[in-house]
């Protein structure tokens, strides 16, 4: 009988040995990189950082303007000596989105906020082009090629709904490639697609399948340049390829698409999108397959994975509430439907203003049930949005674990991680959401330090495990607050413990099932290490969250 005891202890310790070992394999395994849960950056080229001052001014653009409406110097040298010097790293990104970086309209214009020029990217003059201020081919391959090399996506901006604004040296394109009236009033489909946005902001005539011939103004800066046959060629052969009338929208395609086959880059945040007919964005999904496809087969040593090629899309007023679906009024359309991967969730902002766990357990029943397979880009601020979660930044903390913690895809606006000011004095409309990039405070400001601490914190639990954001929520504890997060992806799993709102100082919390009796796991946010007994682990921290994982 002795013996049969001895037998049956020494068989569990094994089992639980080998459970324990198996938990640590399946750890050990690299995480997988998900869109659904990516830490994404997102960062206006001018305001972010200058890595050349020799391209600061080009085409004469030196006319005073109104304050933050003027180029500033960031460019793409300065985001390419960021990611080489590590601050994506160690914030946990692993994507980063910028805005449009195609050469932009030469003049500026005064749209009753100041005086502009198109530091922004979304005034397009020429789609084929690079704006010399944020710089050159070579440097958006080196940045592409830098990026990869660190596990970065890159997601450019695509604007497909208008050409730049009007100006003395930016002629207004053909009336049969664009509208110039009526204005949008948005209470229906119609009046949302088949008008402009503002005045002076030419409207693409996405809707019309008619042939039209290239803008003579385009045609002419060709030859200037010239690379005329060769874009013609290249126009020509994408026509022959597709079947497509020569209509304004696929010529767009073809010149946004060109940068997926020539750089590799990894997705495409589509602007205005509700302002465009929904069967365009699955034509330019279709183009963009191909054209990466084209790249992989063309670049097979820098594949990054198997991932599809990525796309999200700014549909205005879209809340992750509507599920499949935005309402127009008079016609519900779904874009999930017609070519996108994700939509940016407007939403998020005031949920964020509810408890963790009514916040954490409704995005991920949302995500793993009505919107399977899909996914939501959460903010908590952003370039264009009036009414930020934290306008003042007296809640970064706060923002960083909410925005971090939530299933979803976490969209970092530049400088929410450093508190940079959203609130700029003398500055009108938007342009007080993109001030430069308060790199002195990051470097000199204790305060910024600490903010920047939990970011980065938070950040790399997040990246390391795809469970925090793309995995299935479960409360374990209310009291104290603690919830699980398990992801699974073929034979791979990930499963981690999270708590929050604890007491500072020594701490025990329950782990639910996720890790066996006897597993060693570590907090990666203090880096303090326990042992998993009873069903729960004490952690002795000054800080009142845990962040638990297994043991490496």
């Amino acid at each position: 009988m002795k013996k049969n005891v001895l037998l049956l202890a020494l068989l569990a310790v094994f089992i639980s040995s080998n459970e324990t070992q198996a938990q640590h394999k399946k750890t050990n395994q690299t995480a997988p990189f998900v869109w659904e849960g990516a830490n994404l950056y997102f960062l206006l080229t001018d305001r972010f950082n200058n890595g050349d001052p020799n391209n600061d001014v080009n085409f004469n653009r030196n006319k005073e303007t109104g304050k933050l409406r003027g180029f500033m110097g960031g460019d793409i040298k300065g985001i390419t000596q960021k990611i080489e010097e590590g601050y994506f790293d160690q914030l946990g990104i692993n994507a980063i989105w910028m805005t449009p970086l195609v050469e932009q309209i030469h003049d500026g214009t005064d749209e009753g906020t100041g005086y502009s020029y198109g530091f922004h990217g979304y005034w397009t003059k020429d789609w084929t082009a690079l704006d010399p201020n944020f710089g050159t081919a070579e440097d958006l391959k080196t940045m592409v090629e830098k990026a990869h090399q660190h596990g970065i996506r890159i997601v450019f901006d695509g604007v497909i709904n208008h050409t730049g604004p009007v100006t003395p040296q930016d002629a207004v394109w053909p009336e049969s490639w664009v509208r110039t009236s009526p204005a949008c009033d948005y209470k229906n489909y119609a009046n949302t697609t088949a008008c402009t946005l503002v005045a002076n902001l030419p409207d693409t005539r996405t809707e019309s399948e008619q042939n039209v011939e290239l803008p003579a103004a385009l045609v002419e800066k060709w030859k200037k340049e010239g690379r005329y046959e060769q874009e013609v060629k290249e126009l020509d052969a994408f026509f022959a390829r597709t079947g497509y009338p020569r209509a304004p929208k696929y010529y767009i395609i073809k010149w946004l698409t060109d940068y997926i086959s020539e750089y590799g880059i990894d997705g495409y945040r589509a602007d205005t999108a509700k302002h465009i007919e929904e069967g365009v964005w699955a034509e330019f999904k279709k183009q963009c397959n191909y054209a990466f496809a084209t790249w992989k087969v063309n670049n097979p040593k820098k594949v990054l994975d198997n991932n599809a090629f990525y796309t999200t899309g700014e549909v205005s007023g879209y809340n992750i509430s509507g599920g499949l679906y935005y309402d127009f009024g008079d016609k519900k359309v779904n874009y999930f439907a017609n070519g996108f991967n994700s939509l940016i969730n407007f939403e998020f902002k005031n949920e964020a203003k509810k408890d963790y766990e009514s916040l954490f357990s409704y995005y991920s029943n949302t995500l793993q049930k009505e919107l399977k397979g899909f996914g939501v880009l959460n903010y908590v601020s952003s370039h264009d949005d009036a009414t930020p979660f934290d306008g003042k930044r007296e809640k970064t903390f706060e923002s960083a674990t909410k925005l971090l913690l939530t299933p979803g895809t976490a969209q970092v606006y530049y400088g929410d991680e450093s508190g940079r000011n959203l609130v700029i004095e003398g500055t009108q409309g938007d342009a007080t959401l993109r001030s430069f990039m308060n790199w002195d405070d990051i470097k000199n400001n204790p305060t910024t330090k600490k903010t920047l601490t939990h970011w980065q914190k938070l950040g790399q639990f997040r990246k390391n495990h795809p469970a925090v954001g793309a995995g299935i929520h479960l409360q374990i504890s209310a009291t104290p607050y603690v919830f699980s997060r398990t992801f699974t992806q073929g034979k791979y799993t990930d499963q981690v413990v999270v708590g929050l709102n604890l007491v500072k100082g020594k701490k025990t919390i329950p782990t639910g099932t996720i890790f066996k009796n006897g597993a060693k796991v570590k907090d990666a946010y203090s880096g303090k290490e326990a042992v998993v007994a009873n069903g729960k682990v004490t952690i002795d921290s000054e800080f009142d969250l845990v962040l638990l994982e297994l043991k490496k």
